[in-house]
């Protein structure tokens, strides 16, 4: 799957959980932080048709990339956002990524090297991927979630969608007090440090629990994956459920 159509038509590796906790119809706000080209934010549009999508992303190329594919895709629902979120409002260095595998045939009009930009410092990240270029820093602007959602009198966020390559817990950090108005999230980790001093996996699931969040899925590997996390204070049938099934577990195994 190296197109965007391709990509576009595919079903969300979290969909039927979606579906599951969600009523489609009324989501109301969707946050996908580190946007890239965007494919992601017109896919959680279309998942959820009533709602906004911010699509945060700091880089003017990519952001160009997000106008024109909503643009393509006749999507009305997503609102660009240029900026990094972070723990601190202000300026940062960002290393921007690039480059190509060698060993991809048919896959002219994907851009692997455009999905490992940074607020920090590569590490590990081109031993893991030696095909991966990191050949300019550019200043971007940085905000936190705290302040933004301040600024645009948002109350509560249904779902964020979080891939900002190591600064995951800065983003997560940045929100304070309104990490408890967040109902779900779903996340990239590590678990080992492709960027300079990245917190890895389990500094984020540390932070996540502390504020009463609960896993729900982990498709993590040795190296790096996704998270599912659930807020069930806005799911409490969900979470009665949840905790059964747990102690059934327990008993049968």
């Amino acid at each position: 799957m190296y197109n965007d159509f391709d990509y576009l038509m595919s079903p969300l590796e979290i969909e039927d959980e979606l579906k599951k906790y969600f009523n489609l119809n009324k989501v109301n706000l969707v946050l996908d932080i580190g946007a890239c080209d965007g494919l992601d934010s017109i896919k959680y549009a279309r998942l959820f048709p009533n709602s906004e999508v911010y699509s945060f992303e700091p880089l003017i190329h990519n952001l160009e990339l997000v106008k024109k594919n909503l643009n393509t895709f006749n999507i009305k629902n997503v609102i660009p956002i240029p900026l990094a979120l972070s723990d601190s409002k202000g300026k940062a260095i960002f290393y921007v990524s690039s480059g190509r595998p060698n060993d991809v045939e048919g896959a002219e009009d994907w851009d692997f090297g455009n999905k490992s930009s940074s607020l920090l410092q590569p590490n590990k990240t081109i031993e893991v991927h030696p095909w991966l270029e990191f050949k300019e820093n550019v200043s971007v602007n940085t905000d936190t979630l705290a302040n933004f959602v301040i600024e645009n009198k948002i109350s509560r966020i249904d779902f964020i969608h979080m891939d900002v390559q190591g600064a995951e817990l800065m983003v997560l950090e940045g929100a304070k007090d309104f990490i408890s108005n967040i109902k779900m999230i779903w996340l990239e980790v590590e678990n080992i440090e492709l960027y300079k001093n990245q917190p890895l996996a389990t500094d984020v699931e540390m932070f996540l629990s502390i504020n009463g969040f609960t896993k729900i899925k982990d498709a993590v590997n040795q190296i790096a994956g996704d998270q599912l996390w659930i807020n069930y204070d806005f799911f409490p049938k969900k979470k009665l459920t949840h905790f059964m099934y747990k102690i059934l577990e327990k008993l049968t195994f």
